[in-house]
C-alpha cells in the first residue's frame, strides 16, 4: 500500500463523499419510477459507494493514528532530553494562561 499525505488522504475522502452523495440524490431521484433490476443496480452502487468511503476512513484514520504517534514520540524525546527547557515552558504557558484568565 503506499504512503499518502494527508492532503492526498483529504482529497480521497472528500472524492469518495462526494460520489456518494451524488449516488444517493440519484437513488432518492429515481425511488418513486424503479422496480427490480433498476433498483437493486441503484442499491449496488450505493452500497459500493458506502464501501469505499469506509475504506478511505480507515485509511484516514490510520494515517491519522501515525501522525499523532509521530507527534508524542517527538515530544516524549524532547523532553527526556530537554527537560529544565520543558519545564521552563510549561511554565511560561501556565504564567500566560493564567494571566488571561484573570483579565476575563
Amino acid at each position: 500500500m503506499e504512503r499518502k499525505t494527508t492532503n492526498q488522504v483529504q482529497d480521497d475522502l472528500l472524492t469518495e463523499f462526494q460520489a456518494l452523495v451524488s449516488d444517493t440524490e440519484k437513488l432518492l431521484q429515481h425511488t418513486a419510477g424503479l422496480a427490480g433490476d433498476q433498483a437493486d443496480q441503484l442499491r449496488l452502487q450505493i452500497h459500493e459507494s458506502l464501501k469505499r468511503a469506509r475504506e478511505t476512513l480507515r485509511d484516514a484514520e490510520g494515517a491519522l493514528r501515525e501522525r499523532g504517534k509521530a507527534a508524542v514520540d517527538a515530544t516524549e524525546g524532547y523532553v527526556q532530553e530537554h527537560p529544565w527547557q520543558s519545564i521552563g515552558i510549561s511554565a511560561g504557558i501556565g504564567f500566560l494562561l493564567g494571566l488571561l484568565a484573570a483579565r476575563r
